[in-house]
Formats: C-alpha cells, sequence, structure tokens
C-alpha cells in the first residue's frame, strides 16, 4: 500500500461533497497538470490510501482519510463539453487525463492544519511542504503518514 495526499478547494469540492456521494465514493477528476497526472495514470492504486486535503480556504489542511478504489482510467469530464472540466484538444482514442476513483473512509476528527504540518518534525521532507508545491496529487512515506495520523 502507498500512501497519498489529495488536495481540492472545498468550495468546488470537499470532504462534505464526497460523504454525499453514492456510496461516499467519486472519481477523483478535472486534474490539469502533467505530473499529477501522471501519478493518478501510473502510480496510485487500487487499495492504496490518500489523506484528503482543503486547500485555498481560510483553514486548509488535512481533514480525512480516502481509500483509493480503483487504478487510473482515462477522465471523461475530458471529452464532455458541457463539463467545466472539458479539454478540446482531449482525445477519447489517445486520452491526455486520468483519474482514480476514491471512496471516504473517515472524516478527521479535527483539521490538521498547514501551519501544524509545518511545525511537525519529522515532515520536513513532505512534498505538501516544499516550496512552490502546487502540485494536487502529492505521495506520502510511511513514516509521514503514521506522524500526521498521530496529530489528530
Amino acid at each position: 500500500m502507498n500512501f497519498w495526499l489529495l488536495k481540492s478547494e472545498p468550495g468546488a469540492f470537499g470532504i462534505d461533497a464526497l460523504a454525499k456521494c453514492r456510496r461516499r465514493t467519486t472519481a477523483w477528476d478535472g486534474v490539469r497538470n502533467f505530473q499529477a497526472r501522471n501519478m493518478l495514470r501510473d502510480d496510485l492504486r487500487r487499495g492504496d490510501r490518500a489523506f484528503f486535503y482543503h486547500s485555498s480556504c481560510d483553514e486548509p489542511g488535512i481533514v480525512g482519510v480516502v481509500d483509493i478504489v480503483s487504478n487510473g482510467y482515462p477522465d471523461r469530464s475530458a471529452f464532455d463539453p458541457g463539463s467545466k472540466h472539458f479539454d478540446a484538444g482531449s482525445d477519447p482514442a489517445n486520452p491526455k487525463w486520468y483519474v482514480v476513483d476514491v471512496r471516504l473512509r473517515r472524516k478527521l476528527k479535527r483539521t490538521i492544519t498547514l501551519a501544524e504540518l509545518r511545525g511537525q518534525r519529522g515532515l520536513q521532507d513532505l512534498p505538501l511542504l516544499k516550496r512552490g508545491q502546487r502540485l494536487s496529487v502529492l505521495p506520502v512515506m510511511p513514516g509521514q503518514w503514521q506522524t500526521i495520523l498521530g496529530l489528530e
């Protein structure tokens, strides 16, 4: 099992929206960065686990844990002209964008804030805390995972 951190703006799709999805499961769609796309396509696997992170909000932080319940597959929203994630340059015969399905495992008892993560010993190599890091999909090492869970 590998560990990840998935970022989403709560105004666009927050943890409460995931909790309302059928079977608390949805495609993690709309990722439009090639490096993050590569991880969704090549690295995230069914059985992996991820933190759900709220970004671009008053109090950014980790708010939940999700299970990755599918391997990567083409992001159908890229082909749908009615979707806010439509990409006219994406071709179904040669997909450009990928998704994985995620299922809410649980909401955390409290938000583990970005400020708290920054102040935690042992997390200095966490990609989320690196200067200029803006990817919406980030790896988390097993020791980092355990350290973060211990903060709850």
